[in-house]
């Protein structure tokens, strides 16, 4: 097996942002000088494998020069063990929207858990039930007893555990009141389930016009622009780098 840190993307919830996320952490590690592995195993969807098919297609179209990833796709179980074991700094995954043996394996062999959330009670769910009177936590979700499993047995294998992380991605309009609320509930679960919050990405136009072409805002430069750019792209860089500090993830690149 290689050193390689295992970052999992996932929840058992579509629409949270996985993809997003795991293409916004894998270019970022790329500009720090990693080599990544990437691994989709949502097969419907496969937009992780599009967005860096799309990369490929558009930096060959434009004569431009990006860093890109070792990319894993399919459904074998082997395809884990694979990427696990190949030559690369880190190793992103990610997963579907779904309980699947793959998703299980992949969660039990992870440094980093990575869970994006939209902040809202809807979000909310896949992590906790509530009391519908009082709001209250009334205990864990599944998908949260699965990650407590995979970290007690990653405990138990190598002598440490799993850092989960529960990334609040922020909706553009979402009442003041109703955060606080979704803030008290998340603080009084983290106790419980052992995972820590911090704050994702926001809702910004760059992050959704870059997508079709397989880029990200860390590739943007002279003569890389398929859009037209402007001091969001300053905000948006920083936003990513700061997730990246929050997540521990810069100070472990290569060279870094």
């Amino acid at each position: 097996m290689s050193q390689a840190r295992i970052i999992v993307v996932g929840n058992e919830k579509g629409g949270a942002g996985k993809s997003t996320i795991a293409v916004h952490l894998t270019t970022a590690l790329l500009h720090e000088g990693a080599k990544v592995a990437v691994v989709d195993l949502d097969i419907r969807q496969q937009s992780t494998g599009h967005f860096f098919a799309n990369r490929k297609a558009w930096t060959e179209a434009h004569g431009a020069t990006l860093p890109e990833p070792l990319i894993f796709s399919g459904a074998d179980p082997g395809l884990i063990a694979e990427s696990f074991a190949c030559e690369a700094d880190f190793v992103v995954v990610d997963t579907p929207g779904a309980d699947t043996e793959l998703s299980r394996i992949a969660h039990q062999g992870a440094d980093l858990i990575v869970t994006p959330m939209n902040d809202s009670f809807v979000d909310f769910d896949m992590l906790g039930v509530l009391d519908p009177v009082t709001l209250s936590v009334i205990r864990p979700s599944l998908y949260a007893e699965t990650v407590w499993e995979a970290r007690k047995a990653r405990a138990m294998q190598r002598g440490r555990s799993i850092d989960w992380v529960i990334l609040r991605n922020r909706l553009a309009s979402f009442e003041a009141r109703n955060r606080k609320r979704v803030d008290d509930r998340l603080s009084t679960l983290a106790r419980r389930a052992g995972f820590r919050a911090i704050p994702g990405l926001r809702d910004r136009v760059i992050y959704r016009e870059l997508f079709p072409f397989g880029l990200t805002v860390n590739d943007l430069s002279s003569g890389v622009r398929p859009v037209q750019v402007s001091l969001a792209q300053v905000a948006a860089r920083q936003e990513l780098r700061s997730l990246m500090n929050d997540l521990g993830l810069i100070s472990g690149t290569a060279g870094g």
